[in-house]
């Protein structure tokens, strides 16, 4: 029999604020600039926001890159574009691990068929330059591939001189900043890297469903090349299935980058609604000037850390590698994390995180980032966990944490 609409109501979500690792709550702005009317993919207009998008982003991934655009997907589908455009199977790849997110990566590259070399630090702490440039020297990849903020330990991974290393060795680099464009420096320039890529749902404040990339004329060189050698390896009848093919169509960077080049080849239908929300959060972005965009991070992150400890709390990892935006912090022992969850959920509309892998039940990650690293936010959620707290028997010095986020704040 039919399905009665009427069974279900038209969407109205809580007004959550969502104060966890990432999604956070979108700028309004970035709400409005989606409900505009759609485009034809090639009509003038759309291709001229497509230009302007571009635009946009080079100074937010910190680059001249000609080639800094969007693909169509969560941050993860840039991630694996990147990967599987600039590995074939048989390439060795060093991944810089230090949480759940460097294992991500060795994931896709597994399946990629490249064979994966890592450099490792415990969950909490970054990997040294020296111990990346010695395995990088013990490994001889072709590719290099970290993560600049890891979520699952909120540590943020120092990269100068990251490109300098690599490019000494005759290998191309990849970093996912998809945790802290936005609210963190990204100096893909400055760093040398290749290829960097984000997503919209944390810093930028935007939903997810975007992810803006970057790529330097040495990757692009690269991704190029492979794509005529490939070409050729058909034209003469030798493909076997175990050479250099690019194993996804829909993320094949070269045919991605042809879509964003004056060429404008056919690749996909561009997702209109998705690029009126990337262009306006850079807009947001720039319109606050990145300077003092970072500044706002992390004074949030300064000031959410100075109230945990005011509870009595102990605040997870390294300070001087910790990111500004996301902070882990240990659930007290005897406390039920996931009570304290529900409750800051049901009472107060406030989302907090929980944690996995080796930090599962052991940490709370708060996040304090794009619209929500205000003020206000930070002092309401810290207000909200001392009270949970409190109502669970946590022994805590009442109101000590608020006062002390705001005189961090400054």
């Amino acid at each position: 029999m039919p399905l009665d609409p009427t069974l279900f109501g038209e969407i109205d979500p809580p007004q959550r604020l969502l104060m966890g690792p990432g999604p956070v709550n979108a700028h309004p702005r970035v709400l409005r600039a989606m409900s505009a009317d759609l485009l034809g993919q090639f009509d003038p207009e759309m291709t001229g926001y497509m230009n302007q998008v571009m635009a946009l982003y080079r100074p937010i991934f910190g680059t001249a890159n000609r080639w800094t655009m969007l693909i169509d997907g969560t941050a993860r589908a840039a991630i694996e574009a990147s990967l599987v455009s600039l590995v074939a199977p048989g390439d060795r790849v060093l991944v810089v691990n230090f949480g759940r997110f460097g294992l991500l990566l060795t994931e896709i590259l597994s399946r990629i068929g490249a064979v994966i070399e890592t450099v490792d630090a415990p969950w909490g702490e970054t990997v040294p330059m020296e111990a990346i440039a010695a395995a990088i020297e013990r490994t001889a990849p072709k590719l290099v591939a970290c993560v600049h903020g890891d979520t699952s330990t909120t540590m943020a991974q120092p990269l100068d001189g990251l490109g300098d290393l690599c490019r000494a060795a005759g290998a191309l680099s990849y970093v996912d900043a998809t945790a802290t464009i936005g609210g963190m420096e990204i100096a893909a320039d400055r760093w040398g890297v290749d290829i960097v890529t984000g997503g919209l749902q944390k810093c930028l404040g935007g939903p997810s469903g975007s992810a803006p990339i970057t790529i330097s004329d040495a990757a692009a060189e690269h991704i190029f090349a492979r794509r005529h050698t490939e070409a050729g390896i058909r034209m003469a009848g030798l493909e076997d299935g175990a050479g250099p093919r690019i194993g996804s169509n829909y993320f094949d960077l070269a045919m991605i980058m042809d879509y964003w080049s004056e060429k404008r080849l056919n690749h996909h239908t561009e997702a209109t609604s998705m690029l009126y929300a990337a262009r306006e959060c850079a807009r947001i972005v720039l319109g606050e000037g990145l300077d003092a965009r970072y500044a706002r991070h992390a004074a949030a992150g300064r000031a959410m850390t100075a109230g945990l400890r005011a509870m009595g709390l102990t605040v997870f990892g390294a300070d001087a590698t910790r990111m500004t935006n996301v902070t882990g912090v240990h659930i007290p022992h005897g406390v039920d994390g996931e009570a304290i969850r529900r409750m800051m959920r049901e009472a107060f509309e406030i989302e907090i995180g929980t944690a996995f892998g080796p930090l599962a039940g052991q940490i709370w990650r708060i996040g304090a980032m794009g619209y929500n690293a205000m003020r206000h936010k930070v002092l309401l959620t810290l207000g909200a966990l001392e009270a949970c707290l409190l109502r669970e028997g946590f022994a805590l010095p009442p109101g000590k944490a608020v006062a002390a986020a705001m005189e961090a704040w400054g």
